[in-house]
């Protein structure tokens, strides 16, 4: 069993040391996801689709121009017979020839505004589309640094895990020792390999944990799930920021409250487009057109040619006086659909004060659970420190020395925890407060 877990560790090591590569920074992490990440790519897209959405080819804004041309050949055998039966006309193959080409144009003058605030409709869900825009970059970033973070906290406890294997290899050594020299029992030889052991299990569970973690980072990314990839472990935390400040920001910039105003904005267009259908409707319509006949003698009299050209202009007037209280119904709707974003409006404004509180409390306190698990760590190192001194000179037994390790590493993994879900929190307060993305200390 021994040997084995050494191979393993040891294929480990090898892995490690041969996908060294350069440090990725935070910077260089959220240049990587604004430009790779799948879901931002895919809102970009709809952005686009929106941005031409609200261009004035889509407004109705423009008139219409229709072209036509055709042509059309006969040849039909005739025979005419008068009443008086003093003359009769046979005619066999008489061909015939129309051509015809014209160019129309269509306008809209009035359609009861529905055109302009369909237009201002359109404009604002472009607006829209950027905050919902804006809202999936912000997520993504929070899923980054939580995903970069559990990168780096993972890679700590690797280190404290293993240098408590290390320290356990070596009381195993010196428990063996000092067994061959009859200094120590059997039982301090056989703790010590258990502990060794269960160091080595834990070493190769937390390894596990960060291989995971690192494909799931360069998911974010979005790049090869087995790039490798090293995180920076520094963590500068942002004291200046006070709750009130959070709150006033929120207020004006959360992306989810801006969403719901502008959702208003759009109900209200929504009820001036219904009304429209009370209104009547005035278009111009206008063409140009050229004709041509051109036709075989069937008689001394019959016409072999004509030509017509020509410009022809008109207005028309459409109004439906009553249509069955469509328009009525449609306006009733539009109306209660403003309400009810007015009303999820109030509603998210009371639940955003709510969440920007609860996470200045997690924040706060995670900031002081980091004071405490520091100087846990400290405690528990001198601790351990000057336990192995006694432990070395056999003043204390191998389970003191034991209990005095596993602390250490305890609190170490306590520590490294509470560094990461403290900016975790102070991110996630950043965001509610909508200043996020112009945020530089990440």
């Amino acid at each position: 069993m021994k040997k084995q877990l050494k191979i393993i560790l040891g294929l480990f090591l090898v892995s490690g040391s041969f996908y060294a590569q350069e440090l990725l920074t935070k910077e260089k992490a959220l240049a990587l996801t604004l430009a790779n990440n799948y879901d931002i790519r895919v809102t970009k897209n709809n952005v686009a689709t929106a941005k031409n959405n609200k261009s004035i080819y889509n407004s109705g804004y423009l008139p219409t121009v229709t072209g036509n041309a055709g042509a059309n050949y006969r040849n039909n055998d005739s025979e005419a017979e008068f009443t008086d039966s003093s003359f009769n006309n046979n005619n066999t193959g008489v061909e015939s020839q129309i051509y015809n080409a014209s160019v129309g144009v269509n306008y809209t003058i009035f359609n009861g505004f529905n055109r302009q605030n369909t237009f201002k409709r359109l404009k604002e869900s472009y607006n829209l589309s950027e905050l919902q825009a804006r809202q999936v970059m912000e997520n993504t970033v929070i899923t980054l640094f939580i995903a970069y973070y559990e990168v780096g906290r993972l890679s700590e406890n690797e280190t404290t895990q293993k240098q408590a294997l290390e320290i356990s290899k070596k009381r195993l050594e010196r428990a063996t020792y000092s067994f061959d020299y009859g200094q120590s029992t059997r039982l301090d030889v056989l703790n010590a390999k258990v502990d060794v052991n269960n160091d080595s299990i834990n070493y190769i569970d937390i390894h596990r944990q960060l291989k995971n973690a690192k494909r799931d980072l360069n998911v974010v990314l979005g790049r090869k799930v087995n790039t490798p990839v090293n995180v920076d472990t520094n963590v500068l935390y942002d004291l200046k920021i006070n709750l009130q400040d959070i709150l006033n920001q929120a207020t004006s910039k959360n992306a989810n409250l801006l969403q719901s105003k502008k959702n208003i904005e759009l109900s209200k267009l929504d009820v001036k487009i219904n009304k429209s259908g009370w209104m009547p409707n005035v278009s111009l319509t206008s063409s140009y057109a050229w004709n041509r006949n051109i036709n075989d003698p069937t008689n001394r009299i019959s016409l072999i040619s004509s030509t017509q050209t020509g410009l022809s202009a008109g207005v028309n007037l459409s109004w439906d006086i009553f249509d069955g209280g469509r328009t009525k119904t449609n306006v009733g709707n539009a109306k209660i659909a403003l309400e009810t974003q007015e009303i999820r409006k109030e509603q998210l404004q009371e639940q955003l004060e709510r969440d920007v509180n609860n996470a200045w409390e997690t924040y706060q306190n995670s900031l002081f659970a980091l004071k405490a698990q520091e100087q846990n760590v400290l405690t528990n190192k001198l601790n351990f420190e000057r336990s192995n001194e006694r432990y070395k000179l056999g003043q204390i037994s191998s389970i003191d020395f034991r209990q005095a390790q596993i602390n250490l590493i305890n609190a170490e993994l306590s520590r490294n925890n509470a560094k990461y879900v403290a900016k975790n929190a102070e991110l996630q307060l950043l965001q509610f407060a909508g200043t996020l993305l112009d945020n530089k200390n990440f």
